[in-house]
């Protein structure tokens, strides 16, 4: 049954200011975290209105201890909880203690290693050992090492957007690399698939292990570029305070709730549209997951009776949809946060070379079926 209009309309005015809202007024890129947070609470306010048969919508305490617990458990270690809060606030507190060595031995790298050679490795490397050490803690030391590069900012952002895509592919190849990998492979972990460790590596390791060395390359053309002149070229000095690193761990807590209330306030939307949506298009469809939690859409779109042309596309197209916009992924988050880039900084290179990726692995996929 077709959502009401008004439910519907209500959906749409929170997208489109989710989505369109950042760019054109300051003060919402100023303060995105909060921004988001309160669209997150217009979503879940209005889902509550409308009833899905065996699936809870609206305000509940389920959701809201998953929002609660969400930024500070994505896994456990001799009992002590993991989370992003937690990495992005101890890795912070470590880099503020000892920043002028770590600063100096990256400085030290860029001076054995060309910039381009240090760009492509730090692109391939983080790309591929992402689903290992994690997209968080892989997005951390990036901002670090770019930070300290010797380059002009806008090669650190070109750099860093490009780094994110790769990061963001990469950490799907396990489950330990993100949230929606977890997902995917708890869904078809019974018949027909029997999902294991290994599942979305076997699957999906064919197209993003190439993507990823493609990145690397297209990092390296990005940082050829550089204007020598550039007042930028030189490192930036270190100079957050403690409260600083505080208050970034504080604003990505809150990023990671308000994407908890956005993916579950919009269930309504994608159990009743994007799951009737055939593969094709729903790959192009999955692009809302610029702005909307990956993990929520994984979680709602697969199933064990879907075919492995399915399960692909739905997975390629979250993924690299993913490093269009800021809030599309947590590598994203971290490295805006960290480098100050803003909503339009990310999107002039996010966009294109989005759009451009999904449509190579279009061809791939649906047009030479490889």
């Amino acid at each position: 049954m077709a959502l009401e209009p008004g439910i519907l309309a209500g959906f749409l005015i929170i997208f489109l200011a989710v989505l369109l809202g950042p760019f054109k007024i300051h003060v919402i890129e100023e303060n995105l975290e909060v921004f988001l947070f309160v669209c997150g609470i217009a979503a879940m306010t209005i889902s509550g209105f409308v009833e899905i048969p065996g699936t809870e919508t609206g305000w509940r305490m389920e959701i809201i201890e998953e929002a609660l617990t969400s930024p500070l458990h994505v896994g456990e270690i001799a009992g002590i909880w993991i989370g992003i809060f937690q990495i992005v606030l101890i890795v912070g507190l470590i880099i503020y203690k000892w920043h002028e060595p770590i600063h100096k031995v990256i400085r030290k790298l860029t001076d054995i290693l060309s910039v381009k050679i240090l760009g492509f490795l730090l692109i391939v490397v983080l790309g591929l050992s992402s689903s290992i050490m994690s997209a968080i803690l892989a997005s951390i030391i990036l901002v670090e090492v770019v930070n300290a590069m010797p380059i002009s900012r806008k090669s650190k952002i070109d750099l860093t957007v490009i780094a994110c895509f790769s990061i963001g592919l990469g950490a799907v190849l396990t489950p330990l690399g993100e949230p929606l990998a977890t997902i995917a492979v708890s869904k078809l972990s019974g018949e027909p698939y029997h999902a294991d460790f290994m599942f979305l590596f076997n699957m999906l390791g064919k197209y993003i292990i190439p993507g990823i060395l493609a990145y690397g390359i297209v990092g390296m053309f990005f940082l050829g570029k550089v204007d020598m002149k550039d007042s930028g070229i030189k490192a930036e000095a270190y100079n957050e305070t403690l409260k600083d690193v505080i208050m970034r761990a504080v604003k990505v807590y809150l990023f990671i709730m308000a994407l908890t209330f956005l993916g579950d306030g919009f269930k309504p939307i994608i159990f009743e549209y994007f799951i009737r949506i055939p593969s094709t298009v729903l790959y192009w469809v999955n692009m809302v997951s610029a702005i909307l939690d990956n993990a929520t859409l994984c979680a709602a779109e697969i199933g064990p009776t879907m075919s492995e042309l399915q399960i692909k596309s739905i997975l390629m197209g979250l993924l690299i949809a993913g490093g269009m916009l800021i809030p599309g992924n947590i590598p994203n988050i971290i490295s805006a946060g960290k480098l100050g880039i803003t909503s339009k900084e990310w999107a002039r290179l996010g966009v294109p070379m989005g759009l451009v990726t999904m449509g190579i692995y279009f061809a791939i996929i649906f047009v030479l079926g490889i």
